[in-house]
C-alpha cells in the first residue's frame, strides 16, 4: 500500500505540474495582447510597456511557466489588476465558501440518491423502481443552472422562502445554512440521479453473484443479504465515482455561485473573467484543478482502502 501512495502521489504531482504549465500559457491562447485589453486599446505605450515586463510577457514562454510555478509553489499567485491585491488572499476569502457548498451537494447526494436507487432495486421491475428510474433519469437531464433557475423561481420568488442570493455571514450558522439549502440542491440535483443509476446496476450485479444465491439457499433473510451483502459490496465501486463528482462539484459550482451571487471560488473567477484580470482567472482555474485532482486521489485511496480484493491484489504484486 505505501509503495502505491507513492507511486499515486508521485502521478498527482506531475498532473498539477502539467496543468499549471497549461495555466501559465494561458495568456498566449487569448485572441490580442492582455494588457491592451486590461488598460484599453489607447493605453501609454510606456504604460503598456512597463505592464508587459511585470508580466514577463516579454519572457520566452518556458521561462513564464517556470516563475508561475515557483511563484505558485511559494504561494505567491501574483496581484490583482484592478487593485494591486495579493491573488492569494482573494482566493483564500472565496475559497470555503466554494468547498462548503461543494461538500453539502455531495451529501445531498449521498443522502438522496443512495436511498432513492434502494428503494427501486429492493423492488425490481415494479412501479417503485420505475419511478425511481425515472426521477434519476430527469435528475440526471437537469444542469445545475437551469436547476438553479427553477429553485430560484419556486422558493424565493413564488413561494416567498429561503434567500434569493448571498451566503450569508459565518458568525450566523442558521442564516448561512438557509443561504446554501437552494445552491446545494440546484449543484447536487444532477448527480443523484447519476449516482442512483449507478448504484442500481451495481447492485443488480451483486445479487446475481454466487454468494448472494449461497446466502439465500441457506435461509439467511432477505433483508440482511440487501444490506449486509448487496449493498455493502455495491457501495465499493461508486466511492471512487463520488471522487469525480467531488471534483465536478467543484468545478461545476462556477454557474450555482454565479446564479445565486454567492461570494465563492467560481463568482471571483468569473468576474474576473468578465473583467479581462487575467492573474486571477490563473489562479482560480489552478485550484479549481488541484482540487479536483487530490478528489481523485483521496478517491482512488479510498477505493482501495475498502475494497479487499484490490489490497489482496496489491499484495500478491508486491510478492
Amino acid at each position: 500500500m505505501v509503495v502505491y501512495l507513492i507511486r499515486r502521489l508521485l502521478m498527482t504531482m506531475v498532473v498539477i505540474i502539467l496543468l499549471a504549465s497549461l495555466v501559465a500559457s494561458l495568456v498566449h491562447f487569448i485572441p490580442g495582447n492582455p494588457v491592451t485589453i486590461v488598460l484599453g486599446p489607447h493605453a501609454n505605450p510606456a504604460l503598456v510597456a512597463q505592464a508587459q515586463r511585470e508580466m514577463h510577457l516579454n519572457d520566452p514562454i518556458l521561462v513564464q511557466i517556470y516563475l508561475f510555478l515557483s511563484n505558485a509553489v511559494r504561494g505567491n499567485l501574483g496581484s490583482d489588476f484592478l487593485n494591486n491585491a495579493p491573488v492569494s488572499q482573494l482566493i483564500m476569502a472565496a475559497l470555503p465558501h466554494t468547498v462548503i457548498l461543494a461538500v453539502a451537494a455531495l451529501l445531498l447526494v449521498i443522502l438522496v440518491g443512495v436511498p432513492l436507487s434502494v428503494y427501486g432495486t429492493r423492488r425490481p421491475d415494479s412501479w417503485a423502481d420505475r419511478i425511481s428510474a425515472a426521477v434519476s433519469i430527469s435528475l440526471i437531464t437537469l444542469p445545475p443552472y437551469v436547476a438553479g433557475l427553477l429553485l430560484l423561481i419556486l422558493f424565493p420568488v413564488t413561494l416567498h422562502i429561503l434567500p434569493a442570493i448571498g451566503a450569508g455571514s459565518f458568525s450566523d450558522p442558521v442564516g448561512y445554512l438557509e443561504h446554501l439549502i437552494l445552491p446545494a440542491i440546484a449543484l447536487a440535483v444532477g448527480w443523484i440521479g447519476y449516482i442512483a443509476r449507478l448504484l442500481r446496476a451495481s447492485m443488480l450485479e451483486v445479487l446475481n453473484t454466487s454468494y448472494v444465491r449461497t446466502a439465500r439457499s441457506w435461509g439467511v433473510k432477505e433483508r440482511i443479504i440487501f444490506y449486509k451483502y448487496v449493498l455493502k459490496n455495491a457501495v465499493i465501486p461508486t466511492i471512487a465515482i463520488l471522487g469525480v463528482g467531488l471534483g465536478q462539484l467543484i468545478g461545476g459550482a462556477i454557474f450555482v455561485e454565479v446564479i445565486f451571487a454567492r461570494p465563492g471560488l467560481g463568482t471571483l473567477v468569473y468576474d474576473a473573467i468578465q473583467q479581462r484580470n487575467y492573474p486571477v482567472v490563473q489562479a482560480g482555474v489552478l485550484v479549481i484543478g488541484v482540487m479536483f485532482v487530490f478528489a481523485n486521489l483521496l478517491a482512488d485511496l479510498s477505493y482501495r482502502f475498502v475494497d479487499p480484493r484490490v489490497r489482496v491484489e496489491l499484495g500478491r504484486l508486491r510478492r
